[in-house]
């Protein structure tokens, strides 16, 4: 989430309420004293983001006053009438005689009012842009009397305070409409509860249902993926004598945006696609169970990506056995050995969302420990930058383990369970001790045998196939046909590789491509590896299993995925690489709420990497090669989301001078595919280069190259007709969220390089050491891009029975 903190009132709302004082014509966002509200008619806000009508929900004959966004899908974000619904189309929305707002029925009966006791006949409601009903004072234009904002629905709206006074018992909350069709007050409220450090509940019937975690003054510590910054996101300001509030602001003033709190209890982020003509989802507060409060019970820890999910910490046991091998872990845990206060120690775990019902310290770091220790009631502490000196004397209740962020939390153990830590620690560490001098022995002698049979081996592999057993005759074939020394490479047996995965379990499967299945796996050191398993029935085989092992063996570079070797047994073909825990870019950029976490810093440096993996290939490297099958899909993202190319399998390598080739077997993915090497079977560095134009665009955009209703119409063409309409800026994809005053200068520069690249005439594309030199701002002027290529992809998608209707790469397609 990244927003801004805007001025709370604008020149044009000021000229309302002059207008609205000074009783000049009636606008359409304004209701005066002597005007009423009734039927069909609405209220809109001078921006046209939000109208006031009446509404009837879908399959519902009752009737309320609401306010909606301005959008073609009836969105309702505030209900006036929640609990006294009207039941037909006669009600009446006006100021009645003593100033109040009401909602009269046919019966001209009072079902709904502000109810304020302060009684003045002259005043006006103005629908602001932000969705703030607001009610004034004529003989004070400053201050509202009444506003919506401070009496919110299920609904959290940019600029509206969600706040908690202990000391006056006022709150302002989210409250869950009762079904999706039915606005009436459901089960689910929404609160920010000020004790101690701030933190954000979603309470059900009364009861915790979620947690945001302490407040450290930038995120919340249960939601480490939270986005903010130049003055944007979710601010949190804590007061004294337990009040609090939270506010958020969003940087794109034209972008419809805001929080709802379901029916179902999750409080999910919606922003308005003009594309789709509808809302998506970003953020949700209930992704995994993991995000239900307590459940893995006391002394329990919950990790989404474990099987099962809940653990107990260190020194604790499950409570009752039977209902967590039944996985029912609301019980929770207990602790093995009783503590003895000032005999015991602590353990910490690291990277967690810190337990619930804390209290806070001003203390530094070894004053939380010892006052912690000293006192036999504490049975945890923490130190939280942005926070502080945190205790507990309760339940560690609501805990659960990250991948990235969290914090570290110090449990309480007994001395007896720490002692045994060390003496397992002792034990091992003399056990390594003996086979690690075993190993050393034995591995200098490996070292020396094979050192001696090296040669030998060679030779006897070459002249006499298979005559080692490690070499299959599979081997000796592939080396004899195409001269790649396998026997070169890290090798590794196909037990180990199942060992590994898990026998190639489904559950370890990261994706499947035309060569075959990607499995993760691990090995017993703990290296987390990726294993690609040609499929028998896959069109690619030992030309691309060799082919990928000769270009990427050779190569070293940041922007490329490491080979880390192979296994060849039987009619068994694998390819082991380094593990990308984060998966591939389309899965970010697609159809998925993480395309939030691809801010705009984050695509441009992706952007540039890839732009440099293909500079190495093409200029940098000891080989001129030509990736061929450039796509979303075959970019990596490593643990901080840098681009890495993979799948070398349709990779040429060039010789010498050349710098062009041709070839009756075209391959690749259509859409990324340049005009001339579709349907020319002609390539060279600038095949790659149109490719990654298009890569571009969808990384800038957000959009599939072949995403548009139109068949006709694809990614490149859409961007040209922005080009030529002089709204490239529109280009830029709605979740980008950051507040950056050039950011629609580098879309401009971004679109602009993209279309050079796609442009239909190979000599007219930059080669890629250009094309950084204008990303990188190092060529200013950059020159107007001539119509990219259309005819290529548009084409391709007329020839349906070659063509499949997924993106998956093709291996051979017939030239014209």
């Amino acid at each position: 989430m990244a927003f801004r903190d805007l001025p709370y009132h604008d020149i044009h709302l000021l000229l309302l309420m002059v207008s609205c004082f000074l009783g000049i014509a009636a606008a359409t966002d304004i209701i005066r004293a002597n005007e009423s509200l009734t039927g069909s008619k609405s209220l809109i806000s001078s921006g046209k983001r939000f109208k006031l009508s009446f509404f009837s929900p879908q399959n519902h004959s009752l009737w309320y006053l609401g306010i909606m966004f301005n959008v073609p899908e009836v969105t309702v974000a505030w209900v006036a009438n929640r609990n006294k619904p009207l039941n037909d189309s006669s009600g009446t929305f006006q100021i009645s005689s003593d100033g109040n707002l009401v909602i009269l029925d046919g019966q001209k009966q009072i079902v709904w009012s502000t109810n304020l006791s302060t009684s003045v006949a002259n005043r006006c409601a103005v629908l602001l842009d932000t969705g703030n009903l607001v009610l004034q004072d004529n003989s004070n234009n400053d201050i509202y009397v009444w506003e919506s904002f401070q009496h919110a629905s299920d609904a959290w709206l940019e600029k509206m305070k969600i706040f908690t006074d202990w000391g006056t018992n006022e709150k302002n909350i989210l409250t869950s409409w009762t079904s999706p069709d039915d606005p009436t007050p459901g089960s689910f409220t929404m609160t920010i509860e000020p004790s101690n450090v701030p933190q954000t509940f979603v309470w059900k019937d009364g009861d915790p249902f979620w947690r945001s975690g302490p407040w450290n003054g930038i995120i919340f510590n249960g939601i480490p993926d939270m986005q903010t910054g130049g003055g944007y996101g979710v601010k949190v300001v804590s007061g004294s004598l337990g009040t609090a509030y939270e506010i958020f602001t969003y940087p794109f003033p034209s972008h419809l945006f805001h929080f709802i709190l379901n029916s179902f209890g999750s409080l999910e982020q919606k922003f308005w696609s003009d594309e789709k003509k509808g809302w998506s989802t970003g953020w949700s507060s209930t992704r995994n169970e993991c995000d239900m409060y307590g459940k893995c019970g006391p002394f329990g820890s919950c990790n989404a990506q474990d099987k099962p999910i809940c653990s107990c910490f260190r020194g604790f046991v499950p409570t009752s056995n039977s209902e967590w091998e039944a996985g029912n872990w609301t019980s929770g845990c207990t602790r093995k050995t009783h503590l003895q206060c000032e005999q015991d120690g602590f353990v910490k775990l690291e990277g967690l969302k810190l337990p619930d019902h804390f209290q806070l310290f001003s203390l530094s770091e070894g004053e939380c420990r010892d006052t912690c220790l000293t006192n036999c009631s504490c049975i945890a502490y923490a130190v939280s930058p942005g926070i502080g000196c945190l205790h507990w004397t309760h339940n560690l209740t609501d805990t659960q383990k990250f991948t990235h962020g969290g914090d570290g939390l110090n449990i309480r153990l007994a001395r007896s369970e720490l002692d045994k830590k060390k003496q397992e620690h002792r034990t091992f560490i003399a056990t390594t001790g003996v086979l690690g001098f075993v190993l050393v022995i034995f591995v200098l002698k490996m070292l020396l045998k094979y050192r001696a049979g090296k040669l030998i081996r060679r030779l006897q592999f070459v002249k006499t196939k298979g005559i080692d057993k490690r070499y299959s005759e599979e081997m000796a074939h592939i080396h004899d046909k195409h001269g790649v020394k396998l026997y070169e490479l890290p090798l590794f047996t196909f037990t180990m590789l199942s060992n590994a995965t898990e026998n190639f379990d489904c559950t370890n499967k990261l994706g499947q491509g035309g060569f075959g299945p990607v499995y993760k796996g691990k090995f017993p050191n703990g290296v987390e590896i990726a294993v690609k398993r040609l499929a028998r029935s896959s069109n690619q085989g030992v030309e691309e299993f060799v082919n990928e092992v000769e270009v990427i063996s050779r190569l070293q570079h940041r922007n490329l995925v490491r080979l880390l070797g192979c296994c060849v047994e039987s009619e068994e073909k694998l390819l082991v690489y380094e593990y990308m825990p984060n998966g591939s870019l389309d899965a970010y950029l697609f159809g998925s709420h993480r395309h939030n976490l691809l801010t705009w810093k984050t695509r441009k440096l992706i952007i540039e990497g890839i732009c440099r993996g293909l500079l190495y290939l093409h200029r940098d490297s000891r080989l001129k090669i030509i990736h061929r099958d450039l796509k979303a899909s075959n970019i990596l993202l490593d643990e901080a989301l840098g681009p890495k190319i993979s799948d070398f399998g349709m990779a040429r390598i060039f010789c010498g001078n050349d710098d062009q080739a041709n070839t009756t077997r075209v391959v690749g993915t259509f859409g990324y595919m340049p005009p001339e090497y579709a349907l020319n079977g002609t390539f060279s560095e600038k095949s790659d280069v149109y490719s990654f134009g298009v890569l571009l665009l969808e990384i800038v955009s957000g959009k599939k190259h072949s995403s548009f209703d139109d068949q006709q119409l694809f990614l490149t063409a859409y961007t040209w007709e922005l080009w030529n309409e002089g709204k490239i800026v529109k280009l830029m994809d709605p979740a980008i969220y950051e507040d950056d005053s050039g950011m629609e200068d580098d879309i401009v520069r971004y679109g602009n390089v993209g279309l050079l690249c796609v442009q239909e005439m190979a000599a007219d594309r930059p080669n890629m050491a250009t094309a950084l030199s204008m990303l990188n701002c190092e060529i200013l002027e950059l020159p107007c891009p001539k119509q990219p290529a259309f005819v290529g992809t548009q084409s391709s998608t007329k020839r349906s029975h070659k063509v499949s209707v997924n993106e998956v790469t093709i291996s051979v397609v017939e030239g014209r």
